[in-house]
């Protein structure tokens, strides 16, 4: 499947006063087209600095990150606008960010079309059509205080999608839904992604929304570490980046005495990663050498070509 999302190498640095924080630490991510994703990691880890700049809300400062053929580390103002209007729409998890409070639920799904230019006959029809694709058609004239949140969100899911994106990012879609609603949800979210071709990022820390999702894919300091296709076994795998960069996941860190250092191994088919003797060197009087993924680069005196001391 071709790629609707795409980043390389993506950093994201915020200034304050005289401390950076860097946020994302060059992270790749490829997400094809009609994929629902979730991205999961602690907190702080980058999920909703990646959620943000996917959007258009938040501004690259180095690598490549493409959405729907957008490259978004070089659009103007005006362009990043557009972009918002056009190819992405936004769920999160506070209603009050998805609905206005003094419009009626059709209202609402009108504003971004009005934005965006639709003609008024095409608006109306969309907005009904979308209402009744989410089950509300019977509350096209209410106001957000008399839906459940539930409704709501429903709700702002036909906001989201009035403009017609390709790609849909939610922030926690069910994080203030009881297990039932949020079920409810989550099955709208897959008939819409069957229905319209939809692309799905979703950011979540429950367990039941990512494994709802197509894969998973954690996030930790600022990187991307390791996946789950559920639709396969549900097998956890690490993700090696486009510089050969990968994360060993902290349960297995944890397991084992690494102290920061191991020895890798290349065999015929696979890599052997063993913690690395205290003290060691790569033979040149450093403290071992770098190697990517693939154990490529020459050995030290103190190593073989296929076993590397790394860092």
């Amino acid at each position: 499947m071709p790629a609707l999302v795409e980043t390389h190498n993506l950093v994201k640095i915020y200034k304050a006063a005289d401390l950076e924080v860097v946020a994302l630490q060059g992270l790749d991510l490829y997400v094809p087209q009609g994929e629902m994703l979730a991205l999961v990691g602690p907190s702080g880890a980058g999920k909703s600095t990646l959620l943000n700049i996917l959007g258009g809300l938040d501004v690259p400062s180095a690598g490549r990150c493409e959405v729907a053929g957008v490259d978004l580390t070089r659009l103007t103002s005006h362009d990043r606008l557009l972009y918002r209007r056009r190819i992405v729409g936004h769920v999160w998890q506070q209603t009050s960010r998805n609905l206005l409070s003094d419009l009626s639920l059709l209202d609402n799904v009108l504003v971004p079309m009005v934005l965006a230019g639709y003609p008024a006959r095409q608006r109306r029809t969309r907005a009904r059509e979308l209402l009744r694709r989410v089950g509300l058609a019977d509350r096209v004239d209410h106001k957000p205080e008399r839906l459940s949140g539930g409704e709501q969100q429903r709700g702002a899911l036909a906001v989201a999608l009035a403009n017609d994106p390709p790609l849909l990012l939610a922030d926690e879609p069910t994080g203030e839904l009881d297990s039932a609603t949020a079920r409810e949800v989550l099955g709208l979210l897959r008939d819409l992604n069957r229905d319209l071709g939809l692309t799905t990022v979703a950011v979540t820390h429950d367990t039941n929304v990512a494994e709802a999702m197509d894969r998973s894919v954690a996030i930790r300091d600022g990187r991307t570490s390791t996946e789950v296709l559920h639709a396969e076994a549900a097998e956890e795998t690490i993700i090696i980046d486009s510089v050969g960069r990968l994360q060993i996941p902290r349960a297995l860190l944890d397991a084992l005495p690494f102290g920061g250092r191991a020895r890798v191994h290349l065999s015929d088919d696979h890599l052997e990663i063993f913690p690395a003797a205290p003290g060691a060197t790569n033979g040149d009087g450093g403290h071992g050498m770098d190697a990517d993924a693939s154990g490529n680069g020459p050995g030290g005196d103190g190593t073989s070509a296929d076993d590397r001391v790394i860092e």
